[in-house]
Order: C-alpha cells, then sequence, then structure tokens
C-alpha cells in the first residue's frame, strides 16, 4: 500500500529546504554508496545469480566498483548543478499595472518504473531532490536486491538530514504495487516509465496518470556516398559496441548502394563480436545485443524513409562530408537527437552536461530527448497587482 499521505508530506517538507540543505543530502548519499560498495555489491550478486550472462539485460544490472563510484560521482556533478525552481521563465508587466510572472516550481511527486537497471534508482533520487519532488521508484524484480540495498543507504542519507525516508519510496517489485502505481491519481502528478517497449507501452496504454514516455530505441546509422570511411567505422563501432545493451546503442546500419563494395571497411571494426542482419524481418528491431541489421540503399531519401518507418524517434545519425546533405538529414529527420558525424552513444544528459538523467524521451509534449532537471519541473502563473479590477 503506497503511504499517500506521507509521501506527500515529504514532498512539501522538501519544497521548504534550501538548495544548500538539499545539495548536502545529495553529497551525502555519494558519500554512503562509496563507503558502502561492498554491501551494494553484495546485493547485486544476489541478482545477478538469477539472470543469465547471455541476457541482454545482464550488463544493464551489473554493478562493480568503477560503476558505483561512478554514479556516486554523477550525484555530487547533480548537486552542483544550478536550482532548476523559482527560475523566472518570462515576466511582463501589463497596461493595466498587473504584472505576470511564469515561474519553475517542482511537480510534487513523481513516479519511475523501471526494469533491470539499478542505477537508475540513484539517477531518479538526485534528480528529483534537486527539483523538489519526492519520488516513488518501482524497480524490477531482477534488480530487487539491489534497489532495496542502494535505497536503505538514500534513507539514512535523508534521515541524517532531519527528512522522512518517504521522500524516495522504493515500492516491492509485483504486479500488485504496479497497478498501484499506473492508478495513483491525486499522489502522483507524472509517471515515467524507463525500459523496453513493452514496459513503455502497457504503462502508457494502463495508467491513469500523466504519462511521459522514455526509452526504448530502434536507433539508426546512415553511412552516405560522401563519407569518410575511416570515420565512418569509428563513429559506427562506437554506436553498435560501446554498451549494446542501452536505449542509445545502434541497431540498424544504411549505407548508400555506392558505398557497397566497401561494406566490408565499415563493419571491420566490429567483425568477430557483431552477428549482421541482411533480411528485411530484421528492420524495426532494438536488439540490445551484438547484433545489428544491414540495409543498402539507392540514396538519401530512401534512408530518411526507411527511418521513418521503422524508427522510434529516439536518436539518429548520418556520416557525410557534404554539408547540404547532413542539413537535410537534420532537418528532415523526426528524432529527439539527430547526428552529424557523431555517433549516438552520446544521447545522454550527463554528456550533454546536464547532469544524471531521468531518461530519453520520445514523445513531443513537455519534454524530448535528455531529460534532466529542467524536464522535472513545471512552472506556475504569478501575479501581482495593486488593487485592479477587470473591466
Amino acid at each position: 500500500m503506497i503511504k499517500s499521505d506521507k509521501i506527500k508530506a515529504a514532498a512539501r517538507r522538501l519544497n521548504e529546504c534550501s538548495q544548500e540543505e538539499i545539495n548536502e543530502v545529495l553529497l551525502s548519499m555519494a558519500d554512503a554508496l562509496e563507503k558502502h560498495i561492498p554491501q551494494v555489491l553484495e546485493a547485486n550478486a544476489k541478482d545477478l545469480a538469477r539472470m543469465e550472462k547471455t541476457n541482454p539485460m545482464y550488463d544493464r544490472l551489473l554493478l562493480n566498483e568503477e560503476r558505483l563510484k561512478g554514479i556516486a560521482a554523477d550525484t555530487r556533478k547533480v548537486a552542483m548543478l544550478p536550482s532548476p525552481l523559482g527560475r523566472v521563465l518570462e515576466e511582463r508587466t501589463l497596461p493595466n499595472g498587473l504584472n505576470v510572472q511564469r515561474v519553475s516550481v517542482p511537480f510534487g511527486v513523481i513516479g519511475v518504473i523501471y526494469e533491470a537497471r539499478p542505477n537508475v534508482t540513484v539517477d531518479v533520487a538526485a534528480l528529483c531532490l534537486k527539483a523538489g519532488s519526492a519520488c516513488i521508484l518501482k524497480g524490477g524484480s531482477d534488480a530487487e536486491e539491489s534497489c532495496k540495498a542502494i535505497v536503505r543507504l538514500l534513507h539514512a542519507a535523508l534521515e541524517s538530514h532531519g527528512l522522512a525516508p518517504d521522500t524516495v519510496t522504493l515500492l516491492p517489485a509485483t504486479r500488485e504495487a504496479t497497478a498501484e502505481l499506473l492508478n495513483a491519481r491525486g499522489l502522483v502528478d507524472v509517471l515515467i516509465p524507463r525500459g523496453s517497449s513493452r514496459l513503455i507501452n502497457y504503462v502508457r496504454e494502463n495508467a491513469t496518470v500523466s504519462v511521459i514516455e522514455t526509452g526504448a530505441g530502434v536507433v539508426h546509422c546512415y553511412v552516405d556516398k560522401d563519407a569518410d570511411l575511416e570515420k565512418a567505422a569509428r563513429i559506427v563501432e562506437n554506436a553498435k559496441c560501446r554498451r549494446v545493451s542501452v536505449c542509445n546503442a545502434l541497431d540498424c546500419l544504411l549505407v548508400h548502394r555506392d558505398l557497397e563494395p566497401r561494406l566490408d571497411e565499415i563493419l571491420a571494426p566490429m567483425q568477430g563480436r557483431v552477428t549482421f542482419h541482411r533480411d528485411e524481418a530484421s528492420f524495426g528491431t532494438e536488439w540490445l545485443s551484438y547484433d545489428l541489421a544491414i540495409r543498402v540503399v539507392d540514396s538519401l531519401e530512401e534512408a530518411m524513409e526507411h527511418i521513418r518507418r521503422f524508427g522510434s524517434g529516439h536518436s539518429e545519425s548520418i556520416v557525410t562530408e557534404n554539408k547540404e546533405t547532413a542539413e537535410t538529414f537534420l532537418r528532415g529527420v523526426d528524432a529527439a537527437c539527430v547526428y552529424w558525424n557523431a555517433p549516438t552513444s552520446f544521447t545522454d544528459g550527463a554528456q550533454f552536461g546536464l547532469g544524471a538523467e531521468i531518461g530519453i524521451s520520445t514523445q513531443k509534449l513537455h519534454a524530448r530527448g535528455p531529460m534532466a532537471l529542467e524536464a522535472i519541473t513545471t512552472y506556475k502563473w504569478i501575479i501581482r497587482g495593486n488593487g485592479q479590477t477587470r473591466v
């Protein structure tokens, strides 16, 4: 049972804190993660023991000392970022003397439902705290022990600064908890699913609270006839192989027909690691593994049409030395992030200078692309008068 009253009270208390107080809490969270790495890894080992190493989700679930130190470092970066709250987004004084401002404010309570990504637990908690909102987390059963261990540390940091543990609430990894979160109208101000297309579709179709869609990526790179092939090989290899289990990893390589005789040069850095698929049935697949679809196209237009048909609006890339071709691609491709001569592996809040991220929004309302602090605030209108009345 979600403790609605306690979570709302925690959100109100958080809104009373200064940014200096919030930053101190975040730094304490980062310190706790580093201090208790063995305990978190012990819990993570229990989760990993239940999953086959061949499962595409295994790498997402895996924690190690380096990754935990990186998560702690990202939490400290969030603490150092400017506050997203109380910013005057626009202001005007009307002819009648009323002063009107649009000011950024917290959502209140943010719900996030995700799969085997224990790092998301920390990312979401840190960003929500910085943005003045309490959060309700619903992780998957695959990462249950890891998430519980992490949240115990976060709760200890909150309590050491006089904040309630309900500020960061972790729900049980059960279907009943999922159903309760999807229908928590009046408590949850916005719900963000982060994971597979199946999870995102399920949340969108069953939630009665407002939803921002994130995550699922069917990602393409088009190597144009005017591409530098050495540059293309580096970009494609990085986009595919840096981490195959993440949503910005390359799923389909599109190559101009003029380059078909030299396709092996582009694929050379991936040979022996990646399985290549040339059949049409592989198009539109989010692999999350060492698999890559390949299609030879006759033109830029055919490449863009393929992306329109099979892409998910996440991240798309073109490799070319032709500026006009690149600009046509950048304008014409409808995705949250569109690249020229760079890999889609850069689609990440930290890489964009935003600190950690809640996820990558593939929709167009409210937020699009890496969702960080600004994307998890809303605004209100503040009007100051001096006795004016409306005619």
